[in-house]
């Protein structure tokens, strides 16, 4: 079995993967850590340091952890959601993992969403996971 998971460093994303590693234990599956970036000049060089370093923090957590694990980066210019699929595609994915937000109204209506596009595009269940909110 085979879960993907988009790596994103915000309170969504940690808890996507969190949940992602739970199922992967649960399952006994590999887990498939996926990261996009755009590229290009606007790309900010200190988010993409961070990005990395946190990256490998990851790869070391899981590799104590006994997590069977494949982490994969993009930088060709698709959108997160694209790589994230196509990924579950190439891979035969028997699951996907997203983290999701709360969204106004008008959000939803305006601006398109990763998380709507993979619901709807998966060629497999995908588990939508809400982070924790504050008191």
């Amino acid at each position: 079995m085979r879960i993907v998971v988009g790596f994103l460093r915000s309170p969504e994303g940690r808890a996507a993967l969190q949940r992602a590693v739970e199922e992967a234990r649960l399952r006994d599956a590999e887990l498939l850590v996926v990261h996009s970036f755009r590229g290009g000049p606007r790309e900010d060089e200190a988010e993409v340091i961070a990005y990395r370093e946190e990256f490998e923090r990851l790869e070391r957590q899981l590799s104590t952890e006994g997590v069977r694990y494949t982490l994969r980066e993009f930088v060709r210019g698709n959108a997160p959601d694209e790589d994230l699929l196509q990924v579950a595609k190439d891979e035969d994915a028997d699951l996907i993992v997203i983290g999701i937000r709360r969204r106004s109204p008008v959000g939803k209506l305006v601006l398109g969403s990763n998380a709507q596009d993979i619901l709807l595009q998966a060629d497999c269940p995908v588990l939508a996971v809400k982070a924790a909110t504050e008191s």
